[in-house]
């Protein structure tokens, strides 16, 4: 197939429980929670040709007619599994972008972020702009800005009118290019003893923190799960820290989604009135 038939391929992972990091609305209702989801993702893509393949990981059959609903047939590719988990799920994503041949552009999408109307399209324009962004997370942590482990000078663009910022790692939903993810294939199918450091991962591609013994010494006593994610990123990913090329990862200000995590909302932006479908005002990146 053309691979300029499509803008974007999107692997997009669902699971029909909630996760133990509550989330701001429909805590108790995954169902209504991946609805909203799904139909904000679809509102984001506005001017984009999709393709979409959906991980099901042991999902009802509502949860496919979320999909069928908004997809055309010739877009949507349904892949059901029963119950595998999320470690799984994210290697088959990362299996199924590199091997397509539909769009370089690439978007491995968790269930539960929420994102604005009519933005992703300034993510896409941004990783085919700048060649030196490998990666993008369409979602402005809070913690980048306020924890130590993020306590690092990042490199900044103005673009589109957003503020772009590198940073040291995010979750498992980004976006790339097929060919970069081939490239770091290595990194991303790795078995880990059967879990999925994102962390871990991250450090290793971005080589942050990982060659200051001083902090992870530190954070051995103060933070272990940024100790072991430094751990975890030597012991499976060495040769790319030592022999593998360096990665950059970059994120929007003001933010264009929000990972659904009570707490954890992206700053400057009234998420409830964006949940509710009401207009929603940006903070200034001037």
């Amino acid at each position: 197939m053309n691979p300029s038939k499509y803008d974007l391929a999107v692997a997009y992972r669902i699971y029909p429980k909630v996760s133990s990091h509550l989330p701001p609305i429909f805590n108790t209702d995954k169902y209504k929670l991946a609805e909203l989801c799904l139909k904000s993702f679809k509102k984001s893509l506005t001017g984009l040709k999709v393709k979409m393949w959906v991980l099901l990981d042991n999902c009802p059959p509502a949860y496919e007619k979320l999909f069928t609903d908004l997809w055309p047939a010739e877009d949507l590719i349904l892949v059901r599994f029963p119950g595998v988990g999320d470690a799984t799920t994210f290697r088959n994503q990362v299996k199924i972008l590199m091997e397509q041949t539909d769009a370089e552009t690439v978007y491995l999408a968790e269930d539960d972020y929420f994102y604005l109307p009519d933005q992703f399209h300034l993510a896409v324009n941004f990783l085919k702009q700048n060649p030196e962004a490998h990666f993008i997370s369409p979602y402005d942590h809070p913690d980048i800005h306020n924890t130590e482990l993020h306590r690092l000078q990042p490199r900044t663009k103005m673009f589109d009118g957003l503020r772009w910022n590198s940073c040291c790692s995010t979750t498992h939903t980004f976006l790339t290019k097929r060919t970069t993810l081939a490239e770091c294939q290595g990194v991303f199918l790795a078995n880990y003893g059967g879990i999925s450091p994102d962390l871990a991962k991250w450090l290793a591609l971005t080589k942050k923190r990982v060659f200051n013994p001083c902090v992870f010494a530190k954070w051995a006593f103060t933070n272990r799960f940024w100790a072991g994610s430094i751990f975890y990123a030597w012991y499976f990913c060495w040769r790319q820290i030592l022999f593998g090329n360096r990665y950059t990862l970059w994120i929007p200000q003001p933010s264009m989604a929000n990972h659904m995590v009570a707490g954890m909302e992206a700053a400057g932006i009234d998420w409830k009135n964006a949940f509710e479908g009401k207009a929603v005002k940006f903070q200034s990146c001037n």
